[in-house]
């Protein structure tokens, strides 16, 4: 009798093994679009504290909203790494390729201490139904102490478009990932020129 109670359990587990394909997920990295240097070096070196995300941004799964408002997500779609994370060391990697300043992120790997910590906190980073993607928040750059001057606090608030509508009014996680690059880079331009 026990062993006939044991025979389903392992059938369930058979069965719910054949229902999750690996296939079907999709990891997605964030790569921002390739930049060249073009501005001046205004932050000389600094340290990016890791980027402070809304909760609904910084899940494993790609989020997005629908016309209802309501934000939804695809346990299919997946940021291939921890979306603070990436984004951190993407945009520290943009100001540095953009304004030639060596932006590292925290904690801080070399010998010497930086003059500057940049600390990122986004408010809002919203794939909206509208098929733009919101980015709103604020960056503060601190002297370390090694530097003379004070704190600079720049808010920000953009947007920028996201391709490829679906039938429900979400996007396409391909698309969301691309804007989440261009507004990486657009973000990293605003802090680069302390703008």
């Amino acid at each position: 009798m026990t062993l006939l109670r044991l025979i389903p359990f392992p059938l369930c587990l058979l069965a719910l093994a054949a229902c999750s394909d690996p296939e079907k997920i999709a990891r997605y990295p964030i790569t921002p679009p390739a930049v060249s240097k073009d501005m001046a070096n205004r932050l000389g070196t600094a340290e990016l504290r890791q980027i402070s995300l809304p909760d609904y941004a910084s899940s494993q799964e790609i989020s997005f909203q629908t016309p209802d408002g309501a934000l939804r997500s695809n346990p299919n779609n997946l940021w291939a790494d921890d979306p603070a994370r990436s984004m951190t060391l993407a945009l520290a990697r943009q100001i540095s390729e953009m304004s030639g300043a060596t932006v590292l992120s925290d904690p801080w790997p070399l010998s010497d201490p930086p003059r500057r910590r940049i600390d990122v906190r986004v408010e809002q980073l919203l794939p909206g139904a509208d098929q733009m993607l919101h980015v709103s928040g604020l960056y503060v750059v601190s002297p370390t102490g090694f530097d003379a001057g004070g704190d600079t606090v720049r808010r920000f608030n953009f947007t920028v478009p996201i391709a490829g509508a679906e039938a429900d009014g979400g996007a396409q996680p391909a698309a969301i990932v691309a804007a989440q690059g261009k507004a990486v880079t657009e973000l990293a331009r605003r802090i680069a020129g302390l703008r």
